[in-house]
């Protein structure tokens, strides 16, 4: 597989695993970043047409 011009390295796309769920992969300098470990819980919530991904915190009562 050939790697992405630079214009396009953040550009991914979406597969399907199984049946009925999805994935796509992230840039690793991304996952680096936020210190994301592999097996981490990570929250995913939907604003408008964006889905955004934070780490998962349990819901203090």
């Amino acid at each position: 597989m050939s790697r992405r011009p630079n214009k396009e390295k953040n550009i991914r796309i979406l597969n399907k695993t199984g049946g009925s769920s999805y994935f796509i992969t992230l840039p690793i300098d991304f996952v680096e970043k936020l210190n994301w470990r592999k097996g981490q819980k990570l929250e995913v919530t939907q604003s408008g047409k964006k889905l955004i991904i934070t780490d998962w915190e349990p819901h203090k009562k």
